[in-house]
This record gives structure tokens, C-alpha cells and sequence, in this order.
């Protein structure tokens, strides 16, 4: 307990006080009563962020125009080109392939693998290295109905509440039922998922799921797909080829309006480079690193929203763009952890949320979204927030429970990121209880994709984090690493029935970009940003203010 402050220490000494009870009522399975749906309505409607009109305007330009969206998002889709299209010579091909991945996350690969095996040669261009993405930060689990008494039907029911019935029912029909090919995909890819002593999966309950059906490989589920996929990739390297540092800045077209590749951009040498493809498939990822609303985020160093922006350039539909996913546990202590992901499993493992009187006020196992806005509560109207050393405000994640409920080690076992990520500021989570607060974790809206991941453009796909409408406005946990799969897969197959009889040889246009610099023009926006913004800048005013160019 030594990294906390003595006002701190004082704190969780409350905590302490309540815990031999708590642990004994949870040993009988008797929790705190879950919401309403009522219930769940009234406190999302008060305290979550996504229903606040403040910082919200309507979008000038685009598909999408009129729509009521964050600030942060209508800016970035007002946007200009980072190229001049003008400058680009489409008659250059500096690269050509069946298919173009833009994006080498998890989505990005399992497309590029099914694509391959279903004969293609594909081009994987990434903006970092490959597998730096979200789904390699990804902890807690993967959903899947494998087990006895489980089904893809209860599975369907769980994602369909969890997003309050706002979800696509053909995207999530086609989430669920692929879910056990998926899980059986990974096993025979080599994944090491948690297992009992017999064999058999192990699986425990996420939020808002009525069988347990969460596999796991520690608190680091994502990071070990990632870790197979990738490596399937790179045995194939005959047929798939990664660019890294390599993003994608414009999608290119051809004259009759389909996906014909994009232009890349090299961070290394900043020169441009053109791509040609059958077909492309956008897997860029979500929009974390906007920050909306001032939060901080869970998501990786590139998370900046690209795919979205040049698929809205090239006249495709975006939708629930005002839908982000706060992940209730964030941790606020130590400052340098603040925003980390404090995965769902810990709580789906028992432990529990307190205020700071060491009172338990929430089901620990609500829907993101609802336990995100019950902490807000607890916090801004109800006064029982815990105050960090920096002014934030937060409440503890009761960790030592889980030892004394599962027996000694299970912490160290099951969360072994968490604990190092923590014990090298001289915290033990096994022993006293985190500090956490929401945090922004997850795009829920994106391109518009039916349950093939194909877009309104012919020959463009989607899948991942950057496409919408498989979560609706609320994503529940285990579905995004379970998401990225699937569609990425579904992507990679109907791209390759696709690229086999599309006609290569029509010419590359990027007309589109200038049609779409002309309209933001006409709308009169001043000051209009360039975009992708292919990296966060966080330099602060001062610094700012002797940057030139």
C-alpha cells in the first residue's frame, strides 16, 4: 500500500472495514441489486456523456450533413486533404495487389489471411508497426458460445440488449453465429486461451451477459490473438505483404466510382506512393486519441479516426459517430497510469465498485455505458468520489477481493499485466484496491457496412472498431476482439469473390477529393484542419506557438 498517500491509505482503511462483509455476502451469491431498465435510462439520460448537447454541433458537408455530432468529429469530417490530388500521378503504380488492407490490426490480418487463402495476393499498408492497434491492448476476453447451456441465439439476445436494441440485427446475427468458428479459428492457430485442468475452456461472465461465455488468455487476450494472427501473416509472406509506417491517406477510385486503391504516405521519407488494388478493405481502427470531451483514452498512439475520413470523402454513409464507449474503469493513480484500461474482468472475477465511504452503489456487472454513468453519479451529484493528489475525482475497484474469493494468487494468475502495471509504483493489487474513473475506450458508430462488411461504395469493405453498427450504442465487453474477427474475416472472403472478377485497367481518379476540398469551400468553414491526422500532437501552447509550418 505504500504508493498511495497517507490520505489515501486513511481511505482505503474504509474500504477494509467493509470488506470481510462483502466478501461473505458474495460468497452467497447475494450482490447489489442491478438497475431497471427504467432505471438504466433515467441515469444514462442524466450523467453519460453521450447524452450531453454541450459540445455538440450539426456537420456542414458530407453524407452526413445536418447530423449532430461531437465537436471533435464534426471538425475532423469538415476537413481538407493532406495531398493536393492535383500533385499525385495515378499513372505510377508504386504497388499493386488483389486486395489493400489499410490497417494491420486484428481485423486487417484476418482479412489478409482469408483473402489469401481463398487465392489472393493482398497489400497490407499500416500506419505504425504491424499489430499496433487496439486489438493488441485488448485484455479481458473474447466472447463465444461454446459451453453447455449457451447458444449464438442467447448470445444475440445479450448484444442486442447491451446496446439498448439499437444495433444492425443482421451485423449482430452475423457476430454471434460465427462466434465458435472463431474461437475453434484461434485454438487451431495456436492461441493459448485459459483452460481447466481437464481441457476444457475456461469462461467467466462479462457485463450485461446472461451465460458465461468470456475466453481469456490472462489480461492479455488481445495482445495473444494478435500474437497468432500476426504470425500467420508473416509465415505467408509469399502472397501477403505488410507496410509498416506506411498509412493510407486517400482512398482512390476508379471512373465508374469503385475502390481501385489508395495513396500512401511513407512517416519515415514523408513521400507518396500509389496503390493499386482489385479491391480495399479500411480496418483503421477507432478515434481515441481525439479526446471527446476531454477524456483520456485507452486506445493506442494511432487511434486518430482515418478510415472514417476517407471514407466519408469518397461518399459513404457514417453512423452512431455520436455514440463513444467510456470504459467505467480507467485508472485515475498513480498519474502516469490515468486513462489505462482496468479490464472488465477484474470485476468479473468479484471485485467490487465502492464510493468513498467504502459502500458498495452499483452492480458491478451493468453495461458499460450504465456503470460509466452510475460512477459519474456517485462522483459529481452524490459527492462520494475519491479526490487524487491532482484534483480528479474517482472510486475504488475493490482488487483484494478477488484473492479472497478465488484464493491466493488468482490476482497475479488472472490479471498479470495489471499487477506489474501497478507494482511498479509500488502498488499491490492483490492487496489494496485501485483508484478508477470512465475513460474513453471505444468508437461505437463508424462506416456503414451490411453483414459482409461491404460499404456503399463497390469494391470498398470495412470491418473492426472503424465500423459501425455491429454494438449500436453500446459495445459489451469480449465483442470487440469477437467483432474484429469475424468481420475481418467476412471481409477477406467476399473481397476475394470480388476482386476474381472485377476487370482490372480502368483509370485511377482522386476526383472525389477534389469534389469533396470544393464543398467544404462552399460551406465557408474557416480554418478548416487537414486530415487523416495520422498522429496525435500534444505539444502544449507555448511549444506550439514557435512551431512553424
Amino acid at each position: 500500500m505504500s504508493g498511495y498517500t497517507p490520505e489515501l491509505k486513511e481511505l482505503i482503511r474504509k474500504v477494509e472495514a467493509t470488506r470481510p462483509a462483502r466478501v461473505e455476502k458474495a460468497r452467497k451469491g447475494e450482490h447489489f441489486p442491478a438497475l431497471t431498465l427504467e432505471q438504466r435510462q433515467e441515469w444514462l439520460r442524466k450523467y453519460h456523456p453521450d447524452y450531453k448537447n454541450d459540445g455538440r454541433r450539426k456537420v456542414l458537408v458530407g453524407p452526413n450533413r445536418g447530423a449532430e455530432l461531437p465537436e471533435e468529429i464534426a471538425a475532423l469530417l469538415e476537413s481538407k486533404s493532406r495531398i493536393d490530388p492535383l500533385a499525385i500521378d495515378l499513372k505510377r503504380t508504386d504497388y499493386e495487389a488483389d486486395l489493400l488492407v489499410i490497417g494491420a490490426g486484428g481485423a486487417g490480418t484476418a482479412a489478409a489471411l482469408a483473402a489469401q487463402e481463398a487465392g489472393l495476393k493482398v497489400l497490407v499498408s499500416t500506419k505504425l508497426r504491424h499489430g499496433d492497434s487496439n486489438t493488441v491492448m485488448a485484455e479481458g476476453g473474447i466472447q463465444g458460445a461454446t459451453q453447455e447451456g449457451d447458444s449464438p441465439y442467447l448470445h444475440y439476445l445479450d448484444v442486442i440488449g447491451g446496446g439498448h436494441f439499437s444495433n444492425v440485427p443482421e451485423l449482430v446475427a452475423a457476430l454471434t453465429n460465427d462466434a465458435p468458428l472463431i474461437i475453434h479459428w484461434l485454438e487451431g492457430l495456436g492461441m493459448m486461451f485459459d483452460k481447466m485442468p481437464d481441457g476444457r475452456m475456461k469462461v467467466r461472465h462479462g457485463g450485461g451477459t446472461c451465460r458465461k461465455r468470456m475466453h481469456s488468455s490472462g489480461d492479455m487476450t488481445g495482445a495473444e490473438i494478435m500474437r497468432v494472427v500476426r504470425d500467420e501473416a508473416r509465415n505467408r509472406s509469399g502472397d501477403i505483404k505488410i507496410l509498416e509506417f506506411s498509412p493510407a491517406v486517400e482512398l482512390i477510385l476508379d471512373e465508374e466510382g469503385r475502390a481501385a486503391g489508395a495513396v500512401l504516405y511513407n512517416l519515415e521519407t514523408k513521400e507518396y506512393y500509389v496503390a493499386r488494388a482489385r479491391a480495399v478493405l479500411i480496418a483503421t481502427g477507432g478515434f481515441g486519441r481525439l479526446h471527446i470531451q476531454g477524456f483520456p483514452t485507452t486506445n493506442h498512439y494511432g487511434a486518430t479516426a482515418d478510415g472514417c475520413v476517407m471514407a466519408y470523402r469518397a461518399g459513404v454513409r457514417l453512423q452512431d459517430m455520436d455514440s463513444t464507449q467510456y470504459h467505467p474503469t480507467g485508472a485515475i493513480f498513480p498519474e502516469q497510469n490515468v486513462g489505462l484500461l482496468i479490464t472488465e474482468k477484474v470485476r468479473g472475477l468479484g471485485a467490487q465498485i465502492l464510493n468513498a465511504e467504502g459502500e458498495q452503489f452499483c452492480f458491478p456487472l451493468e453495461p458499460r455505458d450504465v456503470e460509466s454513468a452510475c460512477i459519474i453519479r456517485e462522483c459529481l451529484d452524490i459527492g462520494k468520489g475519491v479526490a487524487t493528489p491532482t484534483g480528479r475525482s474517482g472510486v475504488w475497484l475493490d482488487s483484494p477481493m478477488i484473492d479472497m474469493l478465488h484464493g491466493e494468487g488468482t490476482v497475479r494468475k488472472e490479471l498479470p499485466a495489471k499487477y506489474i502495471q501497478f507494482k511498479r509504483y509500488d502498488m499491490d493489487i492483490s492487496k489494496s484496491p485501485m483508484l478508477i474513473y470512465p475513460t474513453l475506450h471505444y468508437q461505437n458508430g463508424g462506416i456503414l457496412i451490411n453483414e459482409w462488411a461491404e460499404t456503399g461504395v463497390k469494391g470498398l469493405y470495412s470491418a473492426g472498431e472503424v465500423a459501425g453498427g455491429v454494438h449500436g450504442r453500446n459495445r459489451l465487453m469480449g465483442n470487440s476482439l469477437l467483432d474484429v474477427l469475424v468481420f475481418g474475416r467476412r471481409a477477406g472472403l467476399r473481397a476475394a469473390e470480388y476482386a476474381k472478377s472485377n476487370r482490372p485497367g480502368v483509370k485511377l481518379t482522386l476526383r472525389h477529393v477534389e469534389a469533396f476540398n470544393r464543398e467544404v469551400e462552399e460551406a465557408g468553414i474557416d480554418g478548416a484542419r487537414t486530415a487523416p491526422i495520422l498522429l496525435p500532437d500534444y505539444s502544449p501552447d507555448h511549444v506550439r506557438a514557435r512551431q512553424v509550418g
